[in-house]
C-alpha cells in the first residue's frame, strides 16, 4: 500500500510539466498525412522525466508513441476523433491517444521498411492486447536517482535504462515498443557478430549474425538512429518548394 503510495506520488512528480522550448516544426495536418500503421513518432518531450531520458541518452527524443491508425479499432475521443497512437504512460500505463494530443510537440516520424500486411497486424494486435499494463515502477525509481545532477558516464546512461523489474506486464514506452517489433523479429538496433562465411570458395568472404538485445535495453533515440527506420519530415514529404515561402517584407528587401 504504502509502495502504491509512493509510485502515484514520484509519478505525478515526475510528468509535472516543466519549461518548455519544444516547438512543432511540422504543420499538423502533413504530420497526419504522412504517417502510416506502424510507424513510431518520437517526441522531444517538456516532463521532468523527460529531461531525465534525453540527459541519460543524450539525444532529443524522450518518449515514443505507435502509431496504428484511424482503422485500428482503437477508442474514440468525446469530440469524435479517433484514438489512433497506443504508448506507455507513467501515470497511466499503456493507453491510447489521439494524434492531437501531441500537436503541439516538436516530434520525428520512423517508419519502419518493408513490413508486410500480416506484420502490421500482428503488431497491432500484439500492442493492443497489453493496453491496460503499468508502466514499470522499479524503473522509474532507478531513473528518478538521475534528476539530482551527478554525472553519470556514457557507457553507464544505457544500463541505468534498463534496470527495472522484469514483470512482462510492466514496461516503458519504448521497451513496449520494441517488444512489439521483436515479435515479428524486426531488426532496431541489433548486436551483429561478423563470422567467417564458410564458403571454400572465398577464404576471406565474411557473414553478419545478428542477435536480438532485451527490449529493456531500448531508448527512443534507437528508432531515430536504426538503419532499418526510415526518417520521415513531413514538409518534405507532401513536396517542399522553397520559392513558394512567404517571406516578410524586409526578408524580401535583403535578398
Amino acid at each position: 500500500m504504502i509502495l502504491e503510495w509512493l509510485n502515484r506520488r514520484l509519478a505525478a512528480f515526475l510528468t509535472k510539466r516543466v519549461e518548455s522550448r519544444s516547438i512543432s516544426t511540422t504543420d499538423f495536418e502533413a504530420l497526419r498525412d504522412s504517417l502510416q500503421p506502424c510507424d513510431v513518432l518520437l517526441i522531444d518531450g517538456d516532463t521532468r522525466i523527460s529531461k531525465v531520458i534525453k540527459y541519460l541518452t543524450q539525444s532529443t527524443w524522450s518518449h515514443s508513441a505507435l502509431y496504428l491508425g484511424p482503422d485500428a479499432g482503437l477508442p474514440v475521443a468525446d469530440d469524435g476523433e479517433p484514438h489512433v497512437l497506443i504508448e506507455a504512460d507513467l501515470e497511466e500505463g499503456i493507453r491510447t491517444l489521439p494524434l492531437s494530443f501531441y500537436r503541439h510537440d516538436h516530434s520525428r516520424i520512423c517508419h519502419p521498411v518493408g513490413l508486410r500486411e500480416e506484420d502490421i497486424d500482428h503488431i497491432a494486435r500484439f500492442s493492443k492486447e497489453r493496453i491496460g499494463h503499468q508502466y514499470d515502477m522499479k524503473n522509474v525509481f532507478d531513473l528518478a536517482r538521475y534528476l539530482v545532477p551527478l554525472p553519470v558516464p556514457g557507457r553507464y546512461r544505457r544500463r541505468a535504462m534498463a534496470f527495472g523489474s522484469g514483470d512482462p506486464s510492466r514496461a516503458i514506452c519504448s521497451s513496449f515498443i520494441a517488444q512489439a517489433f521483436q515479435s515479428i523479429r524486426y531488426p532496431i538496433l541489433p548486436k551483429v557478430k561478423t563470422l567467417p562465411a564458410e564458403d571454400p570458395r572465398c577464404i576471406r568472404c565474411e557473414r553478419e549474425l545478428f542477435s536480438i538485445r532485451h527490449h529493456s535495453l531500448f531508448t527512443p533515440r534507437d528508432f531515430d538512429a536504426s538503419p532499418y527506420f526510415q526518417i520521415i519530415k513531413p514538409s518534405l514529404a507532401e513536396g517542399f518548394d522553397y520559392r513558394e515561402i512567404d517571406w516578410e517584407k524586409h526578408e524580401r528587401e535583403n535578398r
